[in-house]
């Protein structure tokens, strides 16, 4: 299936939830935020949010620096 990752076009597994969608990006363990459909979702509900055709995910990553 389709969905919008950080305003691309981008696809997955149906089925997969925000966790397999962090692995498939091999950001697992970085520091990431994720929102779906503008909404910030918690690391810890991201085994239970499952996405669907056309969710609009925006996932930015944190980088110190200096």
């Amino acid at each position: 299936m389709q969905i919008e990752l950080n305003g691309k076009p981008h696809a997955i597994a149906d089925g997969a939830d925000l966790v397999q969608l962090i692995a498939a990006l091999e950001l697992t363990g970085k520091a990431v935020a994720v929102a779906v459909n503008r909404q910030v979702v918690p690391s810890q509900l991201w085994a239970g949010r499952v996405l669907v055709e056309a969710d609009r995910v925006d996932v930015v990553r944190a980088i110190g620096g200096g």
